[in-house]
């Protein structure tokens, strides 16, 4: 926070979890904010809403991991939290698991690499036991005790709140950034980026999630977020309050976001095999968003130009990300007379 600084007007095209993150962030700091957003509901509003940087790890992708447990460490101690709501929180631990031998040998694999970057997880070989309500057969996984789960429907509305009160300005969307006016511009605005930005490599990349409402009689409703390998496929299923949300499927088909039967079946299926009494819950929504993807799974957060910078690109980590890019953009800002 540049306390005690001048500060300027400050424009934050994109009004999804990562747009408000940033506007909320240099509110607080003493910026006048404007934020321009559309009416629609964009991929902030289907996501799974998992701060999962273990979970979600992969060797090769070092450089995420590493900026993941940074923002994770902002969620959890960071200030990120402050002024929201407490029951925004849905999950505090990740259980991961496998179905079958290869799904088994992939998770070895990630807790081995986690563990050689000095981030060991706890190998489980009776899950079992840490989660009755898993399917007979599944024996292996991990915890990762300090991974969230938020609702990620309730964090955009709360922050949007808190926008309010700081005296953040709603503003129609721009689709020219000679028009935007102001000190400085964020571009926030996930896969419409590239329209203002034209070379910015981001693309669309559908993910289909369904949310799935306890009922009366069902199982009780999970305390934390269970990961899992199904015949090489990935399926989540993360708690709220009334249910749970499963997710996600991941395929290119341009600005597409009708969610298909395939798609849904598979999620089903595989959220089934692993966890079967999600089969008397009630099916209450099927929707399907557009992740903003990079070449390299990396988000796009820096200074276009002196007026200009991009935060885009966060792909799957929009939430879990968001602290970190809110942080970044501050440094990047210089208050207005002061160089």
């Amino acid at each position: 926070m540049h306390s005690g600084a001048p500060t300027g007007t400050l424009a934050v095209i994109g009004g999804g979890v990562i747009g408000l993150s940033v506007a909320r962030r240099a509110a607080q700091a003493g910026w006048t904010v404007r934020l321009h957003r559309t009416g629609a509901h964009g991929a902030s509003w289907v996501a799974g809403g998992m701060l999962a940087p273990h979970s979600e790890g992969w060797p090769g992708e070092e450089r995420l991991l590493r900026l993941g447990l940074e923002s994770l460490r902002l969620w959890r101690e960071g200030g990120y939290l402050d002024g929201l709501p407490p029951e925004v929180v849905t999950a505090r631990e990740s259980l991961v698991v496998a179905v079958d031998r290869a799904d088994v040998a992939d998770l070895r694999t990630v807790a081995d690499w986690l563990a050689d970057q000095g981030h060991p997880v706890i190998w489980e070989p009776a899950v079992r036991d840490v989660e009755p309500l898993l399917a007979q057969g599944i024996r292996h996984g991990f915890r990762a005790p300090t991974e969230l789960a938020v609702d990620n429907r309730a964090v955009v509305e709360a922050l949007a709140t808190a926008c309010e009160r700081l005296g953040v300005q709603w503003a129609p969307p721009a689709h020219d950034l000679s028009r935007v006016s102001g000190d400085a511009v964020v571009i926030a605005n996930g896969i419409d980026a590239p329209a203002l930005c034209p070379g910015l490599p981001v693309r669309p990349v559908k993910g289909e999630v369904l949310r799935l409402r306890w009922r009366k009689g069902c199982m009780p409703l999970l305390g934390r977020v269970i990961r899992a390998r199904v015949h090489g496929r990935q399926v989540y299923v993360v708690p709220r309050a009334d249910g749970v949300v499963v997710g996600a499927t991941q395929y290119e088909h341009g600005r597409d976001t009708a969610p298909v039967v395939s798609g849904v079946r598979d999620l089903l299926d595989d959220a089934c095999a692993v966890l079967p009494a999600l089969g008397e819950y009630e099916l209450a929504e099927c929707a399907a968003g557009l992740r903003p993807m990079t070449p390299d799974n990396l988000p796009l957060v820096h200074r276009l130009d002196e007026r200009t910078l991009v935060a885009t690109g966060h792909g799957r980590s929009g939430f879990l990300l968001a602290p970190w890019t809110a942080e970044q953009i501050m440094s990047e800002l210089v208050p207005v007379g002061v160089q």
